[in-house]
């Protein structure tokens, strides 16, 4: 099964583009973050023309994830909210997959505060949404869990284009990268960094100054996966072609995220 993880930063600005990457990626399952689309202007009959099914936890102007599945595949939502967290705003979603071998398998789409720096009150707001996660998926037991999307955190100094000069800055500092550690020991793997243990890649950079051009970027979009089928990787990568423009259309400031999993 092909899993991606993709920060369109606004839907309706980029769906062109979308539609070119799907059907050049033939994804099975995909998660998108920063809609910037209210649920009810949410275009299902788009996507079902392109063979897809959407579970979608939208806002008008802000934030806003989406689930969605080839038409074949069994899907059920089963939250859009992480408990005490409403408002911050449609960051989560979360649904149960049946695969084709009868496995069911828990998809997590989340796209995470961004905490704005280090002296706003909206870091600590951040660090409880982030308590909020962590808390509810240690009182959950699932073998097969996906966690993935946009977490706004850079996990080490080799995710980041400013190295260990990085570190302690805004999305490098040690309480945010906390945060990342007690995901792991939710019995979650960080599938990019354990088939690229070595690998300086990144996907999202900052639309100014040249930075993409640059490589001054930042690895912040990750699929985290249980241990069972961290085992089944057949491949992850950054799609780092699709930030690049296509023709006279934009992408987004953040590339896709692509896993193979056998399931």
């Amino acid at each position: 099964m092909r899993i991606a993880t993709w920060n369109i930063n606004g839907l309706r600005a980029r769906i062109d583009y979308v539609d070119e990457w799907i059907t050049a990626r033939d994804p099975d399952l995909l998660a998108f973050q920063e809609l910037k689309t209210p649920t009810d202007l949410f275009p299902h009959g788009h996507f079902e023309e392109l063979g897809y099914k959407s579970l979608v936890n939208g806002q008008k102007s802000w934030n806003g994830v989406a689930i969605l599945c080839k038409q074949e595949i069994d899907i059920e939502e089963t939250g859009n909210s992480l408990s005490g967290q409403e408002e911050a705003g449609a960051r989560y979603i979360s649904a149960l997959v049946r695969t084709s071998t009868k496995k069911t398998l828990e998809f997590i789409n989340l796209y995470c505060p961004n905490g704005k720096n280090l002296e706003h009150a909206d870091l600590e707001g951040k660090l409880r949404w982030f308590d909020s996660l962590t808390k509810q998926l240690s009182n959950e037991t699932q073998a097969h869990r996906i966690l993935c999307g946009d977490f706004n955190i850079v996990p080490a100094s080799i995710d980041t284009w400013k190295g260990e000069k990085g570190d302690g800055t805004m999305f490098h500092s040690t309480q945010e990268r906390e945060k990342i550690e007690a995901l792991y020991q939710c019995g979650l793997v960080d599938i990019f960094r354990q088939s690229k243990p070595d690998t300086e890649e990144f996907s999202w950079w900052d639309y100014r100054a040249g930075a993409f051009h640059k490589n001054q970027g930042l690895r912040i979009d990750f699929i985290l996966a249980s241990h069972d089928l961290s085992n089944s990787v057949e491949q992850v990568f950054i799609d780092r072609e699709y930030r690049k423009k296509i023709g006279d259309l934009t992408a987004s400031d953040h590339a896709p995220v692509v896993a193979d999993i056998v399931l």
